[in-house]
């Protein structure tokens, strides 16, 4: 079991960025301390390392930081969801919308076995758009996501409605603007 530690203080909060009035919950000051870094690690194996995953998929680009680490330290493989344009060869892809607008994440059809379990990574989740539809995307590639993990949720936002059809975990919640 890890020790405990005051995630929060690891988190830099910076006010009225990217525009005013939004409060940014910056994980790089996570990265930055190796203490914090390696207290997330730690807390998501405790958290899956008993569960049955045979896959672990990490969302561009934050994901990828912690989702590498503990697909490494599990021995499972790591998928990549990547925005659209970035993978050669033959794909899954998912449009959904963004607050102002909308974007394509994509998956290599190569990297899904039909069954596997995977369990999906970012960072911060808010809207639960995107972490949505990499969902979708397993879901399409006939895998099954055990689970969502987020190290920030913002629970203000409506992800818990988006992704009420999924398990979703986080070491963190911010329950204010």
């Amino acid at each position: 079991m890890s020790k405990t530690f005051d995630l929060d203080q690891a988190i830099r909060k910076v006010r009225d960025f990217p525009k005013p009035g939004i409060l940014f919950y910056d994980i790089t000051s996570i990265l930055r301390d190796p203490e914090a870094f390696s207290y997330c690690i730690d807390r998501m194996e405790e958290l899956y390392a008993e569960k049955e995953i045979t896959a672990i998929a990490g969302i561009e680009a934050r994901g990828f930081l912690f989702a590498a680490p503990l697909a490494q330290r599990m021995g499972i493989p790591l998928i990549l969801v990547r925005k659209q344009g970035k993978l050669p060869g033959e794909i899954y892809e998912r449009r959904f919308d963004l607050e102002y607008g909308e974007d394509v994440i994509q998956i290599h059809k190569s990297d899904i076995t039909e069954g596997d379990n995977i369990l999906i990574i970012d960072d911060l989740i808010a809207t639960g758009g995107t972490v949505k539809a990499a969902a979708e995307l397993f879901t399409e590639a006939k895998a099954r996501v055990e689970e969502i993990f987020c190290v920030i949720g913002l629970p203000f936002l409506p992800y818990k409605e988006v992704l009420k059809d999924y398990t979703v975990s986080t070491l963190i919640e911010y329950d204010h603007e």
